[in-house]
């Protein structure tokens, strides 16, 4: 079974963005809120939606699972308050759930997390917990999203190595649910959305996780990065180095036996060097798919973010590799996933 670990709702019906609208302006002008039981979409229109986008490019690319989340720019946690953000994800989780349940063979559930940043911080991380316990439990999702930067550009949160965030890990490894590290929009105009700030913070949290104890507090912690770990593959021997200097073990003791990489590469020599780099172990199949690039590339013909027609081609992967790539890890890193294939 090839499984893509990293999709998004981003043809979710039009519907969706005006109850965002509605309910970022409400609160903007008086403090009101709209009820999440305010926005209507029937199944057809869901079944639509997902037909015509990603079942259609399943089908043409030969993949079998897409794990599901809400689109990541749109998650904005900078707006509003703690509410604000926990009625949205309720919305956006919500909607996940009745794709999935109309697709159960096609789509498993990953969660958007009611984060917001400064002062609201400790409070939203209770309310993630919470949500995404009610996700997991309720709804048969499999894993969340976790944004490094809640402010959307401005990096004003201590880094997911912090206190702050341990009832959440607490959580997460209770439920043996891994967090894919995904930032939202940015409303920095001096970073680039999809290919600065994506890619900062796949890099920047690496980081964090090499410079902190997390993993001997939490040994059963699992986090995913996604578009290829960002800059880290790319700079494998500046993170050895680094580590070195401090005193600090090596790679594979530090974070390899925690932290995974997606296959969110949109060309062959990034991907080559990707699974080069980093043991096939900690490599998972994903595409983003619809995400950040949705056109055709003139080099090869198929559209940037068909990662299987690239992956397909790179070098020095066994039978057993590929296998564990398109599936096998996806498997093993989402522990409750095999429960729900079942």
């Amino acid at each position: 079974m090839i499984i893509d670990c990293h999709g998004h709702f981003t043809t979710a019906p039009p519907a969706l963005g005006r109850w965002r609208e509605r309910q970022i302006r409400a609160f903007e002008e008086s403090g009101a809120r709209v009820d999440p039981d305010e926005l209507t979409i029937a199944d057809d229109e869901i079944g639509k939606a997902i037909e015509n986008g990603q079942l259609k490019l399943q089908r043409e690319r030969g993949t079998d699972l897409t794990l599901f989340s809400p689109g990541a720019g749109k998650m904005a946690h900078h707006y509003g308050d703690a509410r604000t953000s926990k009625d949205w994800s309720t919305v956006s989780n919500n909607l996940i759930a009745r794709v999935c349940g109309l697709f159960p063979d096609r789509f498993v559930g990953v969660c958007q997390l009611p984060q917001s940043p400064g002062d609201a911080l400790p409070e939203s991380v209770r309310n993630s917990v919470v949500e995404m316990r009610r996700c997991v439990e309720e709804l048969g999702f499999v894993g969340c999203l976790l944004n490094p930067d809640p402010s959307d550009g401005y990096w004003q949160a201590p880094p997911l190595t912090d206190r702050v965030y341990y009832p959440l890990y607490e959580a997460m490894v209770e439920l043996d649910v891994p967090a894919m590290v995904h930032v939202a929009m940015s409303r920095n105009e001096a970073i680039q959305g999809t290919c600065a700030h994506y890619l900062n913070g796949d890099t920047a949290v690496f980081m964090q996780l090499c410079m902190s104890d997390l993993f001997r507090d939490f040994p059963t912690l699992k986090i995913i990065l996604p578009h290829g770990g960002g800059a880290v593959p790319y700079h494998w021997g500046r993170y050895r180095g680094v580590m070195q200097d401090q005193g600090r073990p090596p790679l594979e003791e530090a974070v390899l036996q925690n932290v995974y990489f997606d296959t969110c590469v949109y060309h062959r020599r990034g991907m080559q060097l990707l699974v080069d780099i980093v043991p096939s172990a900690n490599v998972l199949f994903a595409s983003e798919m619809i995400g950040a690039v949705r056109s055709v590339d003139p080099e090869t013909g198929h559209r940037f973010d068909d990662t299987k027609s690239i992956l397909d081609t790179v070098d020095g992967l066994s039978a057993e590799d590929r296998a564990a790539i398109y599936g096998g890890n996806a498997t093993r890193v989402y522990g409750r996933l095999g429960k729900v294939l079942a």
